[in-house]
């Protein structure tokens, strides 16, 4: 009976609102899931429709999602995402916004380790990094970072659309507005496979390509081009992170929205109507029990996926079904050693002389991707990095959990390893078509957009095209969606 009643006044209130005329804003938005794709998509939708709309966040773990952090001998360290470019201009807005901080950058030398020597190490001086990579790998270098430029390039003009109000309803509609049919052709085309097409090496792309890959996305140079890029781009330019840890900017945005997050799971998504409107029954599970609740729009703002318990999750009352859950996601570990590092393992039996304080891997050895000596969140101004001799705090990266004996092989002697484990990223190539942001009328998928690549500012990227979706959906504002010969239209408007 309380179930019946509570869709009674539902229904009664979706009425009002629809008889209050076409201009009514919504009553109840649903999000689910806190990670940055989910804290964003909750500040935008309230910049859109304004601050007397309700949004319900759910979460079934900790706010932050992929962001956050782990505590080694009383300092914090970030386990999740690590770092952003300097052209991630949504999380450049949302730090500036919530008054946070850029950590001061502690810097170090990288390598590349092939498993038995460096195949490419970093030195202090610019011209010499310059040269080492000419005289190993020719033009290779400056082939890869044009080829990059240009897709990022062209990427960029999504600020433009968005700031413009403009929202794609498909990844392929955005991508095709950013670069065409070269976009949408990257998705099925291997980096290796584009990169050698434009005059890259072979052994450029196993020494050094395939190790940015494997240290960001933890998979080849046979993941799909676009993805590739955007990785990429990612290695080449200036990093930054947030003083006091990444997940602040989840956080501050959920409190600046005035979200109420609700700490749940989300096991159901059921549609009913009235008037010719969709309404969507949220079902959730906490501690408590089962509970629902009714809204006019919900954004999944979490992976759905054959391998994640959030596909758990069912769609109710959909005709045609709901039923585009395919894919894998690609699981990664970290694990935050607190140790000695053992150098002789990367020819240096002198730990004294061990200059790197980055180091990333070929496809061999494979039980690790990446190694990293890496410093707290918060960030002292006589903070000094670890001497290589010393105790410290390395972030490694790897596949599965590492064994003892292979944290005997990185490390002389450790205190302790802390592990945390993601299905980081979508798993490229176990899926055949690209996903859509709409799966309903007013319900949104807003992970749609990792297949196409997959990082902290591609969430907030398609965070503002769904609030943006929702929006001109709501208000019929259909030239808004999926319109073609963007750059045209964008500078008639200007």
């Amino acid at each position: 009976m309380a179930r019946a009643a509570q869709l009674l006044a539902a229904l009664a209130a979706l009425f009002s609102a629809a008889a209050a005329g076409g201009d009514a804003s919504p009553g109840k938005i649903a999000v689910v899931g806190a990670g940055i794709g989910g804290s964003a998509v909750a500040h935008f939708l309230q910049q859109h429709f304004g601050p007397r709309v309700q949004i319900d966040v759910y979460e079934k773990g900790t706010v932050g999602g992929r962001l956050a952090t782990i505590s080694v001998n009383k300092q914090h360290y970030e386990s999740g995402a690590a770092s952003f470019h300097s052209l991630s201009l949504h999380m450049q807005d949302f730090v500036k916004l919530l008054g946070l901080r850029h950590r001061r950058e502690v810097v170090g030398r990288s390598a590349i380790f092939g498993g038995e020597h460096f195949v490419l190490e970093e030195t202090d001086w610019y011209l010499l990094n310059l040269f080492r990579l000419w005289w190993h790998y020719g033009i290779s270098f400056l082939r890869l970072q044009m080829w990059v430029e240009e897709v990022m390039e062209k990427f960029m003009r999504i600020y433009k659309y968005q700031a413009h109000g403009y929202a794609f309803s498909g990844v392929e509609e955005l991508l095709y507005s950013l670069g065409e049919s070269a976009f949408v052709n990257m998705t099925q085309r291997s980096v290796a496979e584009s990169l050698l097409q434009v005059g890259v090496t072979q052994r450029f792309i196993d020494d050094v390509v395939s190790a940015v890959l494997r240290a960001s996305y933890g998979q080849s140079a046979a993941m799909p081009a676009f993805a590739g890029a955007m990785s990429l781009a990612g290695a080449q330019g200036n990093l930054w992170s947030v003083e006091g840890g990444n997940k602040l900017v989840c956080s501050g945005l959920l409190r600046l929205t005035k979200a109420n997050v609700i700490q749940a799971t989300v096991t159901s998504v059921t549609l009913h109507s009235s008037e010719g409107k969709a309404l969507y029954q949220v079902g959730y599970e906490n501690e408590e029990g089962h509970g629902s609740d009714f809204y006019d729009i919900v954004v999944i703002a979490t992976p759905l996926h054959l391998d994640n318990s959030s596909s758990n999750l069912t769609f109710k009352g959909f005709d045609p079904p709901i039923d585009d859950i395919q894919g894998s996601y690609q699981p990664t570990v970290v694990s935050l050693v607190h140790g000695y590092l053992n150098s002789s393992y990367f020819g240096f039996p002198d730990p004294k002389l061990f200059p790197f304080a980055s180091i990333l891997t070929t496809d061999f050895p494979n039980f690790f991707c990446a190694l990293d000596n890496i410093c707290p969140v918060n960030i002292s101004a006589n903070f000094r990095r670890k001497q290589p001799q010393e105790a410290a705090v390395w972030r490694v990266q790897s596949p599965s959990p590492l064994f003892r004996t292979q944290l005997k092989t990185l490390f002389r002697s450790y205190y302790s390893v802390q592990t945390a484990e993601w299905q980081a990223h979508p798993l490229y190539g176990s899926r055949s078509t690209l996903p859509r942001f709409v799966l309903h009328e007013q319900l949104f998928y807003l992970n749609a957009l990792e297949w196409a690549a997959s990082s902290v500012e591609v969430m907030a990227v398609a965070a503002k095209n769904v609030a943006l979706l929702a929006y001109n959906r709501w208000y019929q504002d259909l030239d808004k969606i999926d319109q073609k010969d963007l750059m045209h239209k964008v500078k008639t408007e200007l």
